[in-house]
């Protein structure tokens, strides 16, 4: 697909395959310990704090390596900026799990780990703006999205099914040291795998841009930072994903003890459904939402529709207790929530440029990472969410209150929406 002043590659979807892929897997480093969060307790003889800290350390280290991260992307481009969490994701990832029984060395991996994870997760939308035309970037940043919610979803339902595979006949289903270690070691071949296809086939970018020169100019990192910082629907949008994505991160974190408040049992067949249909309609929404918004070329519509729509699947999660009625509205949430997400990466690209995407999309993954580390904090402290609780969903359903927490999200939710009104229309896509 040419015209007089760009030209379209199709090569630039094996680029986006070997970054899809890359996401995917440091998103599957994140979440590992997660589902085995009791199992891992008691195996390494670890107070929750220091099991919980292995997830915990994703938040804490993009607080300090988002913005540097973001500077080198730009600066020496995608192959050494995304290259550099592609070899910590290769080499960490393999030590995790040839160091796997020494708790030292795991948390030093999954520390080196979270330290990749700014290289990757804030080049989404440089990728889409270096190697796609501006009519195909929501629906390239979706994809992306698409394959971090996938590795989300693998870690959470093969992470311990995969551990237990590595027990002995006869043995039970509880873990041992030697099956996670086991685990972690696959996980571990995964990642080096992933890092080597990255290497190989990603190029920084196409010979030729895939828009016009105006279009293809940026600031530099330090620059594009205070002209985000001076216009109003940039930080609108920051605002908005402070509040969404730190409300999804810990509605995610916790989403077993929310229901295990409600009657559901943690960790068993009734509350992985609903955890799941939330993922899995989130994958549907990351695949429909996006490239209607590149079709029609329209943004704030579907940002409002999203924000609008996630709200009866928040409130049904807050309120009701039923197994129906709290799949239908897990799926509600998940659908629009994760549909919003891309949608919103690409419209913070639109309205900062000529600020570098990767510093735009650092800016605002940070911001949820910021909120998501505090409502997380506050309701692990307040919502007296103890190891007792973690292991036995009889204490959760005892003494748990996670419900005023989901009220206040709703108010957010809303405050959301009123955001989402103030915003304007991207100039970019209707051009």
């Amino acid at each position: 697909m040419t015209d007089n002043t760009y030209k379209v590659y199709g090569y630039r979807w094996v680029v986006l395959a070997a970054f899809a892929l890359i996401n995917a897997v440091i998103q599957l480093n994140w979440i590992t310990f997660a589902p085995i969060t009791v199992d891992a307790i008691s195996l390494y003889q670890k107070s929750a704090f220091w099991i919980v800290l292995l997830s915990m350390s994703f938040m804490i280290v993009y607080l300090f390596v988002s913005v540097p991260a973001s500077y080198i992307i730009d600066r020496y481009g995608l192959r050494v900026g995304v290259g550099i969490g592609a070899v910590l994701t290769g080499i960490f990832g393999y030590l995790r799990g040839y160091y796997a029984a020494d708790f030292t060395m795991v948390c030093i991996s999954q520390f080196a780990l979270a330290a990749a994870q700014p290289f990757i997760m804030n080049a989404m939308t440089k990728v889409a703006a270096e190697w796609f035309p501006i009519q195909e970037r929501a629906t390239a940043t979706g994809m992306t999205a698409l394959a971090q919610f996938l590795g989300i979803i693998l870690a959470m339902a093969v992470t311990k099914p995969l551990a237990q595979s590595f027990l002995a006949p006869g043995t039970g289903s509880a873990l041992t040291m030697d099956s996670i270690v086991k685990m972690l070691q696959v996980y571990g071949i995964i990642s080096v795998a992933a890092a080597l296809l990255f290497l190989l086939f990603i190029k920084d970018k196409p010979a030729t841009p895939p828009c016009s020169e105006d279009d293809y100019e940026r600031y530099g990192v330090f620059d594009g930072l205070k002209y985000i910082f001076t216009k109003k629907d940039s930080l609108i949008l920051l605002a908005i994903f402070f509040i969404g994505l730190g409300m999804f991160n810990a509605i995610t974190t916790f989403v077993d003890l929310i229901l295990a408040s409600k009657g559901l049992q943690a960790g068993g067949n009734e509350a992985g459904d609903v955890g799941a249909i939330m993922m899995v309609a989130g994958l549907l929404g990351a695949i429909i939402i996006p490239p209607l918004s590149d079709k029609l070329r329209k943004r704030k519509i579907f940002l409002q529709l999203c924000l609008i729509a996630m709200l009866p699947g928040l409130i049904g999660l807050t309120i009701c207790s039923g197994y129906v009625p709290l799949m239908i509205s897990s799926g509600i949430f998940g659908f629009f929530f994760m549909a919003a997400a891309p949608l919103g990466y690409q419209y913070a690209a639109e309205v900062s440029h000529p600020a570098p995407e990767s510093t735009s999309q650092g800016m605002i993954v940070l911001s949820g990472q910021i909120s998501g580390a505090i409502f997380i904090t506050l309701m692990a402290v307040f919502g007296h969410i103890t190891v007792e609780a973690l292991a036995d969903a009889r204490v959760a359903a005892d003494t748990i209150t996670l419900t005023p927490f989901l009220w206040g999200f709703v108010v957010l939710g809303v405050i959301n929406v009123i955001f989402s009104f103030i915003i304007k229309e991207s100039e970019m896509i209707g051009e």
